[in-house]
């Protein structure tokens, strides 16, 4: 074979040397680290299929016929004895303790515990973001004083101030705080956030007192950039891939808690389905033994929910800093 022929057989083409030459933006090496992790994957269908049932359950209500608080004693009591029937064609879930539908209830705790827990969420976020910015990037006095702040908040016996802020706030009718928490479904949400913050905050600080010394952050202020300008348009950016992960791993100690607060009788009201107190219907006088079901599918939808949270915020961790695996 002659030379020309032999250099025109391996001369790279144009679109050859473009795809060679084109470099993988960040956001696509994200979705390809993400992707590759099977177990993440897996956990983001579960979560995809429990919004999509929790944005369903009127739909679920209607089709079967039974709202979430609806009775039906006939029905799903055995008479004489009083106890509640299991899973059957018309009740997929079996009933509850007073003839409600377990199946129906579930979903509709889904829609409580997802938003009680991102919600809350994002006000833990708010809060913590901005007070670790402002104490990692002030530094001095401030730094000491918002740190002292999550000391305290961090220190206290948060179960136990939950139980017994939801119980007084829930006896008055004008709620706490000057009616900013009002009995029900928003004061839950304001106990979890008033007590998550502190943890955000202090990885935020870390983060932050670490990026405020770069070059980008001098340039900045070279530049007559004023603090918060520097705060929300230079350090927030760079601090994204931590924020996203730990609320992603904050969300179903969040969904815990407001199971936990409604399992002891102080989380949202007895009209509002949540899998806590499904959970807590099951274990009064420990009607589970007999009735399985009560306990089963809620303790299902809430450990699969949980895990689901758990598995996709390691999923982006590993692939937002591939680094720490």
């Amino acid at each position: 074979m002659s030379q020309p022929a032999l250099e025109e057989q391996f001369e790279p083409t144009a679109g050859d040397s473009v795809a060679a030459a084109r470099a993988r933006s960040s956001w696509e090496l994200f979705r390809h680290r993400f992707r590759q992790d099977k177990a993440a994957m897996a956990g983001a269908v579960i979560l995809a299929v429990l919004v999509v049932l929790a944005l369903a359950a009127p739909l679920f209500a209607r089709l079967v016929g039974h709202g979430p608080n609806e009775l039906f004693p006939e029905e799903m009591l055995t008479p004489d004895i009083g106890l509640p029937k299991g899973p059957n064609a018309q009740f997929w879930f079996g009933g509850d303790s007073v003839g409600r539908d377990v199946f129906v209830r579930t979903l509709y705790g889904a829609r409580t515990s997802l938003t009680v827990a991102l919600v809350a969420t994002g006000l833990a976020a708010l809060l913590g973001v901005s007070l670790g910015m402002i104490a990692g990037y002030r530094g001095g006095k401030t730094d000491t004083l918002i740190s002292r702040l999550i000391d305290i908040v961090l220190s206290m016996p948060v179960l136990l101030l939950a139980i017994g802020l939801a119980s007084v706030c829930s006896i008055s009718a004008d709620g706490c705080l000057g009616g900013l928490l009002q009995p029900g479904l928003s004061l839950v949400i304001g106990i979890i956030a008033l007590f998550t913050w502190p943890n955000m905050a202090r990885l935020v600080r870390g983060q932050a007192l670490t990026l405020r010394e770069k070059e980008f952050v001098e340039a900045a202020r070279s530049l007559g950039a004023r603090p918060p300008r520097i705060m929300f348009k230079e350090l927030l950016p760079n601090l994204l891939a931590p924020i996203v992960v730990y609320a992603t791993l904050l969300i179903p100690a969040n969904i815990l808690f407001e199971a936990a607060l409604s399992f002891l009788g102080v989380g949202v009201p007895q009209s509002t389905p949540s899998w806590g107190r499904m959970l807590s219907d099951a274990a009064a006088g420990q009607i589970f033994t007999v009735a399985w079901w009560m306990m089963l599918f809620p303790g299902l939808f809430l450990l699969a929910t949980t895990l689901s949270f758990n598995l996709v915020g390691d999923g982006l961790r590993d692939a937002l800093g591939p680094s720490q695996r």
